[in-house]
């Protein structure tokens, strides 16, 4: 996947009034007539404008160094209380063109019809210091035409995990958007936290989120469904002039098929990529996943603390387990099929379509093969051996209650050598035990099998200990956003101390290094935090 590039900012900005907006998708594709804002279905358009709703007390509570430095803002743009009511909603910037999307989707596996950008409200484009377009979207900043019962708005707790995710995946190397600033709105919010009747007011909070572009599978979804076909076309044609530019001179249908193609690969990059680090999105439904490829909208979202395929962070999903960590790549594919039916009218014919996403399986297993390779510090999955061991190690990962995160860490402190004693060999794991005491003879003797493998692969390799130590460090991160760390940064931020926001994104701006004076960062999971609301599962409104 390509984007499009302009003519990067020529100089720093130092004031608010300086942002130049280049709003390429409400000029180029039709808007809804309509310019109230009330509840409705909307038809024959890709957006509607709309207004942030203006709150009483917009403040700062945190921002991103690097997106501000992307963007070309200089620092002293936090000092500006407009800054704040920028970003919070409350002022609409000259050049700004305020709109929320229209889309559909499947929600949990059903046809959701219209669903649309219910709490999003996009304030126009930028060009960054590279060139390229960005576009600056509030999330909580009111109702839209596609809020349906909804308010519109964001408490904080949602918002400081909107924020501080967005930030920590990009600094783990992870494709997703991205977060400039959390704003405080002053406003009360009323939230039901479980679902269970239990109406309680919250503060509210907004996240001013960038990227290239925000459109997912469900935009082109709704048009299909209706029928719509002239309006998808003018979708499709928009995305890939704007954003696969080196497609642009394709002409139709194959330009559409192979569109279709680069979805489907960066789709499966991307997937491959939560799996490294233990990422579970929660909520993957087709309007929940980007064209870019793109992680995008942090809802109930988790880390796996023990490694568990069956985990999924999301109560609503707590049955079924739909968005389970283990079955992402299955839901990718299945999501990247209903983006095929969406461009079938472009195409006119299933098999060129139907050969792309046949292509998902073979690239991702080629991905996934070499993601684990580097995890193993292997120079990649080349034999039977090597092969077995990438899959024996996650038998042993559950074997009993293991962390993942340390657990990979700690093999990469292995001592491989000759005549090591297979005890003396496998005591540094002992860390990444959840219960020690659970841990028997033969999961020792299970776990010493495939260490004794492991190292007599990398002996036949002649790969040494410490290289191999510092090629697994790069690939298998220290510091992940464990949910009980976001949310005792929400506690903090909620009791007045919002730094803690800022202290605890510093550490995941490094979280392949050591970071000595931050171990308990790196810790294991803390008992209370087995069952805690935020801490283990969260709703949707999180």
């Amino acid at each position: 996947m390509s984007v499009a590039s302009a003519a990067p900012a020529s100089a720093p900005i130092g004031t608010l009034d300086e942002i130049q907006f280049d709003n390429r998708f409400t000029a180029a594709l039709p808007a809804d007539p309509e310019r109230d804002n009330f509840r409705r279905q909307v038809a024959g358009a890709c957006y509607s404008r709309v207004a942030p709703t203006a709150t009483p007390a917009p403040r700062l509570l945190a921002h991103s160094a690097e997106m501000m430095e992307r963007l070309g803002f200089e620092t002293r743009l936090l000092e500006d209380p407009q800054f704040a009511a920028v970003f919070g909603g409350s002022v609409v910037l000259d050049g700004m063109d305020p709109h929320a999307h229209c889309y559909g989707g499947h929600q949990f596996g059903n046809w959701a019809g219209q669903l649309g950008d219910g709490r999003a409200i996009a304030l126009g484009e930028v060009v960054d210091t590279l060139g390229q377009h960005q576009t600056l979207q509030l999330k909580g900043a009111g109702p839209t035409p596609y809020s349906r019962t909804a308010d519109g708005l964001a408490v904080l707790r949602s918002s400081v995990r909107e924020f501080l995710c967005s930030e920590a995946m990009a600094h783990l190397g992870v494709p997703t958007t991205r977060a400039l600033s959390l704003v405080a709105t002053g406003d009360m919010v009323m939230r039901d936290m479980l679902y269970d009747g239990n109406r309680a007011p919250e503060p509210g909070a907004v996240v001013c989120r960038v990227a290239p572009s925000f459109v997912r599978f469900g935009n082109f979804q709704i048009f299909a469904s209706r029928g719509e076909i002239e309006t998808l076309r003018t979708l499709a044609d928009f995305v890939i002039d704007a954003d696969f530019a080196h497609l642009a001179a394709e002409r139709a249908p194959d330009r559409y098929v192979r569109f279709f193609d680069e979805v489907v690969r960066t789709t499966a990059d991307m997937v491959c990529e939560w799996l490294r680090v233990g990422f579970v999105h929660g909520v993957m439904n087709t309007d929940n996943m980007s064209i870019l490829g793109l992680t995008i909208d942090y809802g109930p979202y988790g880390w796996l603390d023990d490694y568990d395929p069956d985990w999924t962070p999301n109560t609503t999903d707590a049955t079924h387990r739909r968005y389970r960590f283990g079955t992402q790549p299955a839901v990718a594919q299945w999501n990247l099929m209903q983006l095929a039916n969406a461009l079938y009218p472009l195409v006119g014919e299933a098999e060129p379509l139907q050969a792309a996403l046949d292509g998902y399986v073979p690239y991702f297993e080629q991905q996934w093969s070499a993601m684990m390779a580097a995890k193993l510090g292997l120079p990649g999955l080349e034999t039977e051996t090597d092969r077995e061991l990438a899959t024996d190690v996650l038998e042993v990962l559950r074997l009993v209650e293991t962390d993942m995160t340390v657990f990979w860490r700690r093999l990469a402190t292995v001592d491989t050598s000759d005549g090591v004693e297979p005890a003396d060999r496998i005591a540094p794991l002992a860390d990444a035990y959840y219960r020690p005491a659970e841990v028997t003879a033969e999961h020792r003797s299970a776990t010493s099998e495939f260490v004794e493998r492991y190292a007599e692969r990398l002996r036949e390799l002649a790969i040494a200990d410490t290289a191999r130590a510092e090629a697994m460090n790069r690939v298998n991160p220290k510091y992940v956003l464990r949910n009980y760390l976001a949310q005792l940064a929400i506690d903090s931020a909620t009791e007045g101390r919002p730094e803690a926001i800022g202290e605890l994104l510093d550490v995941m701006r490094r979280p392949y290094d050591e970071q000595p004076e931050r171990e308990s960062y790196a810790a294991l999971r803390p008992d209370w935090a087995r069952t805690r609301v935020g801490c283990s599962q969260l709703s949707c409104s999180s």
